[in-house]
């Protein structure tokens, strides 16, 4: 699979679904998947993750802009890191575009993904911030496995030497 169809998924299924979001339901109402324990809620976020709200926006998608830049500068540079690490940056580049498209768009994001049991509810979300975080997931992972490997080969290494 190539680099660009982890991006490319993360930025069109996020668009996609945030667009019937916004023009099948009303602001606030809310559906039950599985039970009470996923619903589709639609909100809009002013804020960055979570409805942390920010003091002055344009700076915070500036910075986004300019850290989105700076992850594609890397993929296109390093384009000899391994597939896991490549694949979990093009796929934190595509949540981070697709939340950058509604913040250029519409000054706000939509989420809509709810998850939680009762009174216990993870804030709403939508497709780019599980892009982002499943991303970040892969990244730990690729970048711990790559280390081990390596540290794992150093010792073979000496040892041959010894």
């Amino acid at each position: 699979m190539r680099l660009g169809t982890f991006f490319g998924l993360a930025v069109i299924l996020d668009q996609v679904t945030k667009q019937i979001i916004r023009h099948t339901m009303h602001l606030g109402e809310s559906y039950n998947v599985i039970g009470q324990v996923v619903k589709i809620t639609y909100v809009e976020n002013p804020g960055i993750a979570f409805g942390i709200r920010v003091g002055n926006g344009t700076v915070f998608m500036i910075l986004s802009i300019i850290a989105s830049l700076g992850v594609l500068v890397y993929l296109i540079t390093h384009w000899d890191e391994p597939m896991g690490i490549k694949g979990s940056l093009s796929l934190i580049l595509g949540g981070a575009c697709g939340n950058l498209i509604d913040r250029i768009l519409y000054r706000r994001v939509v989420d809509f993904i709810d998850v939680g049991i009762r009174d216990l509810r993870w804030p709403v979300f939508n497709v780019a911030d599980s892009a982002v975080v499943i991303g970040m997931f892969v990244l730990f992972y690729s970048v711990f496995v790559s280390s081990k490997k390596m540290e794992g080969a150093k010792q073979e290494v000496v040892q041959e030497v010894e």
